[in-house]
């Protein structure tokens, strides 16, 4: 949820920005409101604050906002499913229409993969690398 937070800021700064690119939007902007840098920091920084400070005063509106956003976090994520779904019937180079993605190890296709999974180590605990050694210490000795 937060990377849509994050992608939102930046896509509004780029919408933002793009104006000084063009020549001719500075003419049809000269005549718009003016902007000043300080007001506009300071007025950022005044919300910020504002906002920080109802989770003090009223916890209840920061439960339900938290509750808010996970459920929004849900539908974005099942419209993201929805979507990368369409887009892979549409794009998708497969002669099967309804063949599924598969992801991970390919299936085995013969005997010998079998025999190689066999034969492979099976660790009781998951190895985890020693700590090193300090040279300088390791010199002195």
């Amino acid at each position: 949820m937060w990377f849509l937070v994050k992608a939102a800021f930046w896509f509004s700064l780029v919408l933002v920005l793009l104006p000084f690119l063009d020549p001719s939007s500075t003419e049809k902007l000269q005549h718009g409101p003016k902007v000043e840098i300080g007001d506009t920091f300071s007025a950022a920084s005044e919300a910020f604050r504002y906002v920080s400070a109802i989770c003090v005063q009223k916890p209840d509106v920061c439960e339900k906002g938290a509750e808010t956003f996970v459920a929004l976090g849900h539908r974005a994520r099942e419209g993201a499913r929805i979507a990368y779904e369409f887009l892979d019937t549409q794009f998708a180079e497969t002669d099967v229409p309804d063949a599924k993605i598969m992801t991970g190890t390919v299936a085995p296709t013969d005997a010998s993969h079998e025999e190689a999974t066999d034969s492979a180590p099976i660790f009781k605990r998951t190895p985890v690398p020693e700590k090193r050694l300090d040279p300088k210490a390791a010199v002195a000795q």
